[in-house]
């Protein structure tokens, strides 16, 4: 299990430098090594799940390698296995296998197929590292090579400006995050001189604990696009839609939340906790709300991401005990229900973003839904997989989104009334705008001529949409709970009464009716609120601003009173020094004679 654990780690890397150093130019060969890597890590993984291989105390796969040794401090390299990483590993292993099969079809006529493939390769083993890092520095490393192979991935079409401007937003948003995360780190180290989880978590809580745990809850808020630093995630929908469906589903934003479970330990019992607790709650309904009036199908599904991440770090926030211990992560139920619904949702999510890919690829890439209609004809295997996804997603009794989401509901209504009522409230509008969508795209009469001649998608890309939505059905199963009464009828209520609102407006809509019914807000929720134009203006009236007065003290201030005048008034009193060198002895001993009498004045005086 030792190899094992290194195999699952390193394939990937292997697999992205030999396709990436130009080893095989051949689409066939390096498709097949990347998907080879990833497969043969999700193998691993199943073996090590399945032999019950865990280390714990913090007892690596293998002896920890010395890395950096520092004054006061030191950092080992090493994996640390557990029910936490073992679970991430899964959903990273396996998801990212669907979407590399997926990719066969999707980008078969790319010029720049085999670089595609390398930079997949490299997000996967960027996103392993993270799951696997056994201290904080090691994780950091591979936080920001997830942001660098974004950026790649994103930007993959760089010929393209709006997508080499999403890739540099994204980018550049993150590192805002990141920031705080730094300084959350070097705050852990100041104060227990250590950065390993295993031996931080054995320290007693300090309190700098809630400031170093909110300056590392940051870095999620960038990773994850958890408000303020939501806005880069919809326009990272400009790479192609299977990245779309890596970084949304089982990978990248789910990596915040993934963090905020490993580091629990840091948050516990402090005022942290209220402050994630509550920017989860807003985000999630900002972002639902959103989603109601965007009509690029994979926008829609970005701000769906959104919502359930605000959903996820909402429950890590509030906590709460529990008496289940299916996945031995910690005691808190608060994390037990965020990674049971980040799981169930890197399934349904991961194949609603490709039956989007395999919609947009049927329909010459047209992604407006309202240019679509009637495809459940035409592409019959997408429609089912499509509609198993919604249901899991809305939280339709018997799919894997039901179970999860209850678990949320019920940390909710037992820790904080109004965020459970803002989790039933955005229940409410995820069932809605989904079937809104589904109900524009999928049903009706085609609305454009791309959608009355799309065909069904080849079998490599619908087979992994086949494969995906087993465990959209039976994945909740494997955490099953009686729910509480109260939480169940609310839950279902919510369900039926978004669908009959979105079924009583969009059934046989031919375009959308809801600016002219519910006018400004229909607007606000369709310019995202604005939040972009708010800070373009920051950035333009303030930032601006700013740097020009920076730029006036630097030039005049610092640069010319201060550097200058210093080589001005130096220069000065040199040249007045230079008069007093005349080369004449009678001068220098009148000067030496006259400041010695004055020497003497004033030593008598």
């Amino acid at each position: 299990m030792e190899l094992a654990a290194w195999l699952i780690f390193l394939l990937p890397l292997i697999s992205a430098v030999t396709i990436g150093i130009g080893a095989f130019r051949s689409k066939p060969i390096s498709a097949g090594i990347s998907i080879a890597a990833v497969v043969g890590s999700f193998i691993l993984t199943f073996v090590m799940v399945a032999t019950g291989s865990e280390f714990p105390d913090g007892q690596g796969p293998s002896p920890k390698v010395s890395w950096l040794q520092l004054d006061g401090l030191s950092v080992d390299i090493g994996l640390k296995i557990d029910g936490l990483s073992k679970l991430m590993l899964c959903v990273v292993t396996g998801v990212g296998s669907m979407i590399h099969i997926f990719s066969l079809g999707y980008m078969k006529e790319d010029r720049d197929f085999s670089r595609y493939f390398a930079f997949l390769s490299l997000f996967i083993f960027s996103m392993l590292g993270i799951v696997l890092a056994d201290n904080f520095v090691m994780m950091f490393i591979f936080w920001e090579l997830v942001g660098v192979s974004s950026y790649l991935l994103i930007g993959f079409w760089f010929d393209k400006p709006s997508a080499a401007d999403a890739a540099k937003k994204a980018f550049m948003t993150n590192r805002v995050g990141d920031f705080g995360f730094l300084l959350g780190i070097l705050m852990v180290w100041a104060a227990f001189g250590s950065v390993s989880f295993d031996i931080l978590e054995k320290e007693k809580a300090t309190a700098l604990c809630g400031l170093a745990g909110f300056l590392i809850f940051c870095g999620a808020i960038g990773k994850s696009a958890q408000a303020p630093l939501h806005i880069w995630l919809p326009d990272a929908m400009e790479g192609p839609t299977p990245v779309s469906a890596l970084i949304h589903a089982a990978t990248m934003v789910a990596a915040g939340v993934y963090m905020l479970c490993r580091v629990f330990f840091l948050i516990e019992g402090t005022w942290a906790m209220e402050a994630i607790a509550w920017i989860g709650g807003i985000t999630s309904l900002m972002a639902a709300l959103m989603a109601v009036q965007q009509d690029d199908i994979k926008r829609i599904l970005a701000y769906s991401t959104l919502s359930q991440l605000g959903y996820m770090v909402m429950v890590v926030g509030l906590g709460g005990e529990t008496n289940s211990d299916y996945y031995k992560i910690t005691n808190v139920a608060g994390t037990d229900a965020a990674m049971f619904h980040l799981t169930t949702h890197a399934f349904f999510k991961a194949m609603l973003f490709l039956g989007a890919g395999s919609v947009i690829y049927a329909c010459h890439h047209e992604q407006d839904i309202w240019k679509m209609g009637g495809l459940c004809r035409q592409m019959p295997r997408t429609y089912w997989t499509f509609l198993i996804g919604t249901l899991a997603l809305c939280g339709v009794p018997l799919f894997s989104g039901f179970f999860s989401k209850e678990a949320i509901l019920t940390v909710a209504y037992k820790e904080s009334m109004p965020l459970f009522l803002i989790a039933v409230a955005v229940a409410v509008l995820t069932t809605f705008y989904m079937t809104r969508l589904f109900l524009v795209a999928f049903c009706g009469e085609p609305r454009s001529k791309h959608a009355e001649h799309a065909k069904e998608s080849p079998v490599v890309m619908t087979v992994p949409l086949l494969i995906l939505a087993v465990p959209s059905v039976v994945a909740g199963y494997f955490n099953m709970h009686a729910p509480d009464p109260l939480i169940l009828f609310a839950s279902v209520i919510a369900v039926v009464f978004g669908a009959l609102l979105a079924n009583s407006i969009y059934r046989n809509a031919t375009d959308d009716p809801l600016p002219v019914r519910i006018g400004f807000i229909a607007r606000a929720m369709k310019a995202r609120f604005w939040f972009d134009e708010i800070y373009q203006w920051f950035i333009d009236k303030v930032q601006e601003r700013l740097a020009k007065l920076a730029d006036i003290i630097d030039r005049w201030i610092i640069a010319g009173l201060l550097v200058r005048g210093a080589h001005g008034s130096t220069e000065l009193a040199g040249r007045v020094l230079r008069l007093a060198q005349t080369g004449n002895l009678q001068t220098y001993a009148f000067w030496f004679a006259a400041g010695l009498a004055a020497v003497m004045v004033f030593a008598l005086s």
